[in-house]
């Protein structure tokens, strides 16, 4: 006996009060626990469906849902830097090594002098505010694809607001940007590893706040073939 589409939209329900909220994995674990009912039903005709439904959830263990949402966070996690370090590898590559190493430089030569401090930190802020800007503006549309198609992807999620996390990584070094020692001019090794670090960051967060975003349609049909259903 197979399972009818109201007993389908059911379970949908079911996962989705269990604390699933991600529509890629609410189909996942629907096409689980309608496979075990219709086991089930093969050996006992007469079970009931909300019978049958208990006892294909407590398979699950007294964490019900939370091991299979872990497991499916850490698999589009790490698709995500999959697609992230794609993309870095790109502009140490031709052609973009190019914009890569005048990037470098300008950093450089700026460190080189004897406003240092000040280019770092009106790098830091020039920066930090494009993040800033681009997270919000990363938010509000994701939330109207979300109204839009009314389902939630744990990929696209990742890609509108895991993006704006990068942006932390740049807060983080807000102490050394303010706190340069004189030292620093006179240190090549400092300078170059200063250049590089803010080289980076700028990278890092164009990917991922502009460049992933741009392309997130393509890499989410890619993962869900029914996205663009």
């Amino acid at each position: 006996m197979k399972l009818n589409n109201s007993q389908i939209q059911d379970l949908y329900t079911f996962t989705k009060n269990h604390f699933v909220e991600y529509y890629d994995l609410q189909t996942e674990l629907v096409d689980h626990l309608a496979n075990d009912i219709e086991v089930m039903w093969q050996k006992e005709p007469k079970l009931s469906f909300e019978d049958a439904k208990t006892k294909a959830f407590k398979k699950f263990g007294i964490f019900g849902f939370m091991e299979p949402i872990e497991q499916k966070q850490k698999a589009m996690n790490k698709r995500y830097m999959r697609y992230l370090w794609t993309e870095l590898k790109k502009w140490f590559a031709l052609p973009q090594i190019t914009l890569t190493i005048t990037l470098f430089l300008m950093f450089y030569i700026s460190f080189t002098t004897s406003y240092a401090n000040y280019f770092a930190v009106v790098f830091y802020v020039l920066i930090g505010v494009w993040c800033s800007v681009k997270s919000y503006q990363l938010n509000k549309v994701f939330k109207r694809r979300k109204v839009k198609s009314n389902k939630k992807w744990i990929l696209e999620e990742m890609i509108f607001k895991q993006a704006g996390g990068t942006m932390f990584i740049f807060l983080s070094q807000i102490h050394p940007v303010f706190s340069l020692s004189e030292k620093f001019s006179s240190s090549t090794f400092a300078i170059v590893g200063f250049s590089f670090l803010f080289t980076f960051l700028v990278l890092i967060n164009y990917i991922s706040l502009e460049l992933l975003p741009n392309k997130a349609d393509k890499l989410i049909n890619e993962t869900y073939p029914e996205f663009s259903l």
